[in-house]
């Protein structure tokens, strides 16, 4: 897993996650507060919460490749915060996903995917 530190809460950096997501043209498929879950069985969770989103253009390539993709796609990202209150955003590294599909390391679709999780989540954990 490929996991960076954010200076804002969970909530705020996933908001500025799918913010991120959405202004480079991608789509968001769905949030998931998980600590919200966990209350609603009278569990107590940090702060933990999922962004799906995606983009056609990348996703649709790597399962012409193999179909078993769609299986990881579209892409996830997860924010907590740990023990210290120390929010996390964490992501599988797409070299992972050709991996464990057998999809071309080297393809387009794959750096693609590597560089815009690298600027989308960079843009989540800035100072700003």
């Amino acid at each position: 897993m490929i996991e960076k530190t954010s200076p804002h809460s969970v909530s705020e950096t996933i908001d500025r996650m799918q913010a991120a997501v959405e202004s480079a043209g991608a789509t968001v498929f769905a949030r998931v507060d998980h600590a919200a879950g966990a209350s609603s069985v009278d569990m107590d969770l940090r702060p933990t919460q999922m962004l799906m989103f995606g983009n056609p253009k990348l996703g649709t390539p790597a399962m012409l490749d193999a179909q078993t993709a769609g299986l990881d796609l579209p892409l996830r990202v997860l924010a907590y915060a740990d023990a210290e209150g120390v929010v996390r955003l964490v992501y599988h590294d797409p070299a992972d996903l050709a991996a464990a599909h057998g999809l071309p390391a080297d393809a387009k679709y794959v750096q693609m995917m590597t560089g815009a999780l690298d600027k989308l989540t960079s843009a989540a954990t800035a100072e700003e």
